[in-house]
């Protein structure tokens, strides 16, 4: 079932964590915002509207890298129930798509909850001083990959945050799967 994250709450200061990566390190949320910001995507493996455009995150997360933002993806899902999303698939689903970015579990689902994360994909785009600026979608593409052409909205939102520390007043809200909660708790 599809769902819909609510809209921008600008200014609301993002929540610092440490969580375990795919790459074995632990890694500290704030020692990611860039001199640009930071963007925290709430991501899994199986979901199909992630799958339809994870060579875009990775591309986008790579081209923001040279404006100073970092990036960082966290899967949030209920493993147990979706074996598909277990630490050891985040694994292989970073190495196959070639993450440049820290690809984070959150196993206890705190910071999900702490976030408000309602979907994925749901793509959290904030300043350098962790206040976010960006709550919207990746592009138009929905659960198929989107044309070549497409206006690529997170990443000119995050360029101008990098320049100017504030984010689009106009932003379209990001649709994917719900967020598997443990014993369908939501």
């Amino acid at each position: 079932m599809a769902a819909v994250p609510p809209v921008c709450d600008f200014g609301w200061k993002g929540i610092d964590a440490i969580l375990p990566g795919t790459d074995g390190n632990e890694h500290q949320l704030s020692e990611h915002v860039g001199p640009g910001g930071l963007v925290v995507a709430f991501i899994c493996n199986h979901c199909p509207y992630v799958k339809a455009v994870i060579g875009r995150i990775v591309r986008d997360a790579n081209d923001l890298r040279g404006h100073g933002v970092g990036f960082v993806a966290i899967n949030s899902n209920d493993a147990a129930a979706y074996p598909q999303d277990s630490f050891e698939a985040m694994k292989e689903f970073a190495r196959a798509h070639r993450m440049s970015f820290p690809y984070l579990h959150d196993e206890s689902q705190a910071i999900a909850r702490a976030y408000g994360a309602a979907c994925t994909p749901d793509f959290f785009g904030f300043n350098a001083n962790m206040k976010l600026q960006y709550r919207g979608r990746l592009d138009a593409s929905r659960r198929e990959e989107g044309s070549p052409d497409l206006r690529r909205d997170l990443y000119e939102a995050m360029v101008g945050i990098s320049r100017s520390g504030e984010g689009p007043r106009d932003q379209i809200a990001s649709i994917g799967c719900s967020i598997k909660w443990k014993d369908g708790v939501e």
